[in-house]
C-alpha cells in the first residue's frame, strides 16, 4: 500500500536538509522541500517523528532551482546563496537550542566551485555499471556523470568498463586539485594477483596508482596493499602540501578546506606552544607553525601521522612534532592554544576535561557537526568558557553539511 499523500506547509529547514512541517497530528520531515513551500508529501507513518518525501510542489520559493535526482545531494534543489542562508541558520539553531546561547553567527563562507570540487569518490562495481553506494530506492542508481567530483576523477570513470574490475565489489578515487592526478583502491576480498587485470585496467583509464583494501566493517580497517604506481598525490590546502591516498582520511573539498584551515590559524593567534588534537596528518596544526614556538599534533592514527612525518619531512617544518594519542587522554603541559578538529560525534567529556584542565587560555574549535559542536561549547562556556567568532564554511555545496569555524577563550 502506498503511503499516503499529504498537504503540507514547510517552515523551515533542519538537519539533514529535511523541511519541517506540522498538520493536525505533529511533525512531519520532508525532503525535498523548501522553507515557504505548500508541497504534496508521501508520508510514511512510523515510531516517532513522520518522514516524507516531496511528490509534488504547489507553491514554489524563489529559492527553489532544478537540481539533479541524485542519492548524493540533499539540498541541491536550493539556488547557492540560499543554500548558505540556509547553513548559517542550521548553525544558529544549533546554539540556541542545544547550547542554550544566544551568539551572533556570520555568513557562511562559500566554497570556491559549487559543482565539480569532491576529490573523493568511492562507487559500487554493478554489472550495470558504478553505482553510488547511497540509496534512494532498494536498487543501486548508476552513477554516469557524478557533478560532485573532480573532472580528473571523472574522466578517468568515463574509460572504465566496471566488467573489467571483476573481482572487485567497490573502488574508491582520490583526485589532487593542484596535479591533476588520480589514485584508485579496489575494495574485495583475496589477494593480490587475483585484482592485476583490474589494476592494469584502472592505470590504462589514467590513474597513477592502484592499492587494495579487503571489505571491512570499518571504512578500511582490514588493510590497505599497494599493487601498482603510486599510493599517494600531492594536495594543497590553505598554505601547506600534503599527501593524500585513496584510503586514508582528507577532507574533500581542498579549496574550502583551506579557507577554514587559514582561518583557523587566524583565530589561534600566536604564542610558544600549540596543540592540534584530532590533528590526523596535521593540515591544520602545519598552518600554526609560523605563529608558535612549537606545534604538536597529536592523532591515533598511524597511517595518518605517518604521512604528516613525511610531509614536514619535505617541507622543512622543524617544529612540527607528531604524536600518537587519544584525544581524551592527552596530558601535554604549558600548552597556549588548542585546536581540535574531532570527528562528527564531537569531544568525548574526557577531551572536554583534559581541555578545562589544561593550560591552554584558547581553544579553536573546528566541527563538521553544529549539533555535537553546540553540545560541547555548551558544556565549556557553563565552566567559564567564552565563545568568541563563529563561521559556518561551505566544504558540501548541494548538500545540508555545513562546518563551523569557532574560538573559545577563557
Amino acid at each position: 500500500m502506498p503511503d499516503p499523500l499529504l498537504t503540507l506547509d514547510i517552515e523551515k529547514l533542519v538537519a539533514g536538509g529535511l523541511g519541517l512541517s506540522r498538520d493536525e497530528s505533529g511533525v512531519v520531515l520532508v525532503r525535498g522541500a523548501l522553507p515557504g513551500e505548500r508541497v504534496l508529501a508521501a508520508v510514511r507513518a512510523g515510531r516517532g517523528v513522520r518522514q516524507g518525501v516531496t511528490r509534488e510542489v504547489l507553491e514554489a520559493s524563489p529559492d527553489r532551482v532544478e537540481a539533479p535526482d541524485l542519492p548524493t545531494v540533499d539540498l541541491a534543489h536550493a539556488s547557492y546563496p540560499a543554500q548558505l542562508r540556509f547553513k548559517r541558520a542550521l548553525v544558529e539553531e544549533a546554539l540556541s537550542r542545544i547550547a542554550k546561547l544566544r551568539h551572533p553567527v556570520a555568513g557562511t563562507v562559500p566554497s570556491p566551485r559549487e559543482w565539480h570540487y569532491r576529490n573523493t569518490a568511492q562507487y559500487l562495481v554493478t554489472p550495470q555499471g558504478l553505482a553510488y553506494r547511497e540509496r534512494r530506492g532498494k536498487e543501486p542508481q548508476a552513477v554516469g556523470q557524478d557533478p560532485l567530483v573532480m573532472e580528473a576523477i571523472q574522466t578517468v570513470m568515463d574509460r572504465l568498463d566496471p566488467e573489467r574490475l571483476d573481482p572487485a565489489t567497490e573502488v574508491a578515487f582520490r583526485a589532487s586539485r593542484l596535479t591533476g592526478e588520480v589514485v584508485a583502491a579496489l575494495i574485495g576480498p583475496g589477494e593480490p594477483k587475483v585484482f592485476l587485470r583490474a589494476s592494469d585496467h584502472l592505470m590504462d583509464a589514467g590513474v597513477v596508482g592502484v592499492s587494495l583494501a579487503q571489505p571491512s566493517g570499518r571504512r578500511f580497517g582490514a588493510g590497505v596493499r599497494l599493487i601498482a604506481g603510486e599510493g599517494e598525490i600531492r594536495e594543497e590546502f590553505g598554505r601547506v602540501q600534503v599527501s593524500v591516498s585513496a584510503t586514508g582520511f582528507a577532507q574533500v573539498n581542498p579549496e574550502a578546506a583551506g579557507l577554514a584551515y587559514l582561518r583557523a590559524a587566524e583565530l589561534a593567534g600566536k604564542g610558544t606552544h600549540a596543540v592540534d588534537l584530532y590533528g590526523g596528518a596535521g593540515a591544520i596544526g602545519r598552518h600554526l607553525s609560523p605563529n608558535f614556538t612549537r606545534v604538536t599534533v597529536l592523532d591515533s592514527s598511524p597511517e595518518a601521522l605517518s604521512r604528516g612525518r613525511q610531509d614536514v619531512a619535505v617541507s622543512g617544518e622543524r617544529n612540527v612534532t607528531y604524536r600518537s594519542g587519544d584525544a581524551a587522554r592527552f596530558s601535554e603541559l604549558g600548552t597556549d592554544v588548542i585546536v581540535v578538529d574531532p570527528p562528527r560525534a564531537g569531544l568525548e567529556a574526557e577531551a572536554r576535561d583534559h581541555i578545562h584542565a589544561s593550560t591552554a587560555d584558547r581553544l579553536v574549535y573546528v566541527s563538521c557537526d553544529p549539533a555535537t559542536w553546540a553540545r560541547d561549547v555548551g558544556d565549556l562556556t557553563r565552566r567559564g568558557w567564552k565563545l568568541g567568532s563563529v563561521t559556518p564554511h561551505d566544504f558540501y555545496p548541494q548538500t545540508s553539511h555545513v562546518e563551523v569555524v569557532s574560538v573559545l577563550e577563557r
